[in-house]
């Protein structure tokens, strides 16, 4: 059975108290729009439809970003949920198959409860997700007689009764792609509010003779955001199923709170993660490896056995071979460190591709930027980089030579060679001694 999505992703949320999109406010690096088609995306859909309204452009680019053949639909009015899948109509004509709608700030639906509701469908027209709720509140009811929903009702509509059911109501629902459209279209908008209503359709299906059953899912899958405050929560939800997920599969973790992942973050069994570590968006380590205290990674690659930090920065396009080593206060960006190979103390590596076994002293810096351009500096196997260098790029330094400490290198330098690149030291006799002698002399006089 062919299946589409309908994410609705038009509203401003005006509670989150931004001029940004509420469903590009981020969780774990990526807009809550991404965590939305990133749940959707497990049942490969066949077509992907995000109803966008408030900030569209900005809205269109995110999801065009995940995926370009995303289809916009536009809300130019936001007039209720029901509405907003309207919108959808055009984009799914001729569509044969079941459609899921879901909501662009409810990250953390899971594949096996969207399974479950296109499962029901061999058993009713409609799937309703619901949720038992630890404090219902002003959620709506689900109001059910066997395994039948006979109507949704909202708190503020709903009899004592009624308000003492704890089975909620999430939005999201699952129906025939056709038979979806068509009842919504058939909504009223006669409410206080003057608004079409997602849920109303429960009743405009019994009408015809269609009916509509629930699949029950954990709350927390449920959780929409809506403010700040639930999105720092949702943050939370994220990172700790996260780190469960990882310690489950292998990695280990001295202090799981103190690390902080984003969705996209791989990490292979038998790594070692030290606390106060960011992983930021595109990381990939590899098993083996050692991830030290108080370093950052994002875009990056690090491979089997290698080690990091602590206090180290690997920024976007670093790659790090099997064994090799970046350590306290050093930064490397976009640039290779070959196997084996060590950027240990307090230096900057960028645009730069270094072979195996290439030792860099403390303090080294590749120069890659003149102010306009980003030049390449190509280090050979073998080489000793002495402390304090400085590799002015465009330049190479070449296999088994070596650098003298605080050279500044502007010249390629050969295999095997010694690169000295500093002035001839001199020393002058008792001058320190008059030279401070005369400042203190100085002082005191202004004193």
């Amino acid at each position: 059975m062919a299946v589409a999505l309908i994410i609705l992703a038009a509203g401003k949320g005006t509670r989150m108290q931004s001029d940004l999109p509420k469903v590009l406010h981020e969780i774990a690096g990526a807009p809550m729009l991404t965590h939305a088609l990133r749940a959707g995306a497990t049942l490969e859909p066949d077509k992907t439809v995000v109803v966008a309204g408030h900030g569209a452009d900005l809205v269109t680019a995110a999801a065009h970003d995940y995926d370009p053949d995303i289809t916009i639909a536009l809300q130019t009015e936001q007039l209720g949920t029901g509405h907003a899948v309207a919108q959808a109509r055009d984009a799914l004509k001729g569509f044969t198959g079941d459609a899921i709608v879901l909501y662009g700030d409810t990250p953390f639906i899971r594949e096996e409860t969207l399974t479950a509701m296109l499962d029901a469908r061999s058993k009713a027209d409609i799937v309703v997700l619901g949720f038992v709720a630890a404090d219902p509140a002003r959620y709506g009811r689900l109001i059910t007689n066997g395994d039948t929903l006979e109507k949704i009702v909202e708190f503020k509509d709903a009899t004592d009764q009624e308000k003492s059911v704890i089975l909620c109501n999430s939005g999201v629902m699952c129906a025939d792609a056709a038979t979806l459209i068509d009842l919504v279209a058939n909504l009223s908008n006669d409410n206080a509010a003057g608004e079409y209503y997602l849920t109303d359709i429960i009743a405009e299906a019994a009408k015809i003779g269609k009916t509509a059953t629930v699949v029950a899912c954990d709350e927390a899958e449920t959780l929409g955001v809506d403010n700040r405050v639930s999105l720092a929560r949702a943050e939370g939800i994220f990172q700790s199923q996260k780190r469960d997920t990882l310690i489950a599969d292998g990695v280990q973790m001295f202090a799981p709170d103190t690390v902080f992942f984003a969705y996209d973050t791989e990490i292979g069994r038998d790594t070692v993660i030290e606390p106060h570590v960011v992983f930021a968006k595109g990381v990939t380590v590899e098993s083996g490896a050692t991830i030290k205290a108080f370093s950052h990674l994002e875009g990056c690659h690090v491979a089997r056995g290698a080690t990091v930090g602590p206090y180290a920065r690997l920024r976007p396009g670093a790659e790090l071979a099997e064994n090799a080593k970046v350590g306290n206060f050093s930064e490397v960006k976009n640039a290779t460190i070959g196997e084996g190979s060590k950027v240990n103390h307090l230096s900057y590596i960028g645009d730069a591709a270094l072979g195996k076994n290439v030792n860099i002293g403390a303090g080294t810096i590749t120069c890659n930027y003149d102010g306009v351009f980003k030049h390449h500096t190509s280090i050979g196997d073998n080489a000793f980089v002495g402390s304090n260098t400085m590799l002015i790029a465009p330049v190479s330094v070449g296999a088994d030579a070596l650098t003298a400490s605080g050279s500044v290198i502007t010249e390629n330098v050969p295999d095997q060679a010694l690169a000295i690149g500093r002035s001839r030291q001199t020393n002058k006799p008792k001058l320190a001694k008059r030279l401070m002698d005369a400042l203190r002399a100085k002082k005191a006089k202004g004193k």
